[in-house]
């Protein structure tokens, strides 16, 4: 690996990680505007429409393009709908779950993508990177503290589900390889739009654009956390393998749980502390492997040499 690769990948981990503070500041204001009589369906509708219109007027103002070379199109498509249902999954699953098992549960998704990773990159197998994945994932069972009182098989279903569809998701955005980004946002969102508002449909949960003031605040934070860690995310995956993304957001949680003892009060317990340094201690290791892992590579050849 050249030492611009090296430096790529390294401002990935940093884009990734930034990606799980918003994505965490979202989680904890979903959860207000949910209070609020505002189903977690009808703010991923709202959301990914607006991403939508924000992408089109981006790609009008700059006279950007929005082809995506044909190869691209299968992977990319499998991008809007992984995208589009892991979130719906995910929200649905805390309905027949503790939101701390579903969140448990839906976290392993690190860990499976890094022991898919050498079936679909060319990313060999890697011990350490699988203890890290492990550590850090009993770091998240810690900080969240799971009530494994009350699981209904539905509930376990669909947590599971998101698990699997984050981690097609994060295998499908690194194949969408030399697209740009205004392209993904906006194919990525023209495909998860129909998605989210079949579901709509489905539960009877649609609500007009003014219901959104039941809670402004709560919206406003949910809405702007999911643009800001959605494109970050989109940055991330262009420039760091799925693997170490994945484990870069284990810290998720972390910051959730961090956000809301800050704002809200939540107390947070000393298992929760040493949880969070658990996810600490795996993101810190899964940058140094990272280095290492790059430094041991071969540097390619001249062309002649």
């Amino acid at each position: 690996m050249r030492p611009q690769d090296a430096s790529t990948a390294q401002r990935g981990l940093a884009l990734a990680l930034a990606s799980a503070a918003a994505f965490g500041t979202n989680i904890v204001s979903a959860q207000l505007a949910g209070q609020a009589g505002l189903s977690g369906p009808l703010i991923v509708f709202y959301r990914v429409f607006l991403m939508l219109a924000l992408a089109a007027g981006a790609a009008l103002v700059w006279r950007s393009s929005l082809a995506v070379p044909r190869r691209r199109w299968p992977a990319l498509a499998l991008f809007g709908v992984s995208t589009a249902l892991v979130g719906s999954a995910y929200l649905s699953s805390v309905a027949f779950l503790p939101i701390t098992v579903a969140a448990v549960i839906f976290y392993t998704f690190p860990v499976l993508i890094v022991l898919a990773e050498p079936l679909f990159t060319p990313v060999r197998f890697s011990l350490d990177r699988v203890a890290v994945a492990l550590v850090a994932f009993l770091g998240v069972a810690m900080v969240v503290g799971p009530d494994w009182h009350g699981l209904d098989p539905r509930g376990l279903a669909l947590a599971l589900a998101a698990s699997l569809l984050a981690a097609a998701q994060f295998f499908s955005a690194a194949r969408c390889g030399e697209a740009g980004t205004l392209p993904k946002l906006f194919w990525s969102h023209l495909v998860i739009l129909p998605v989210t508002l079949s579901i709509l449909a489905v539960t009877g949960l649609f609500q007009p654009p003014s219901a959104l003031l039941l809670a402004p605040i709560a919206v406003a934070v949910t809405i702007g956390g999911y643009l800001i860690g959605f494109l970050l995310q989109v940055l991330a995956l262009a420039r760091v393998a799925p693997g170490p993304a994945a484990l870069a957001f284990c810290a998720e949680p972390v910051f959730a749980v961090a956000i809301a003892a800050t704002f809200l009060g939540e107390r947070v317990g000393s298992l929760q502390y040493a949880g969070g340094a658990l996810v600490v201690a795996a993101i810190i290791a899964n940058v140094i492997l990272e280095q290492k892992r790059a430094h041991r590579l071969p540097v390619a050849a001249a062309p002649g040499t």
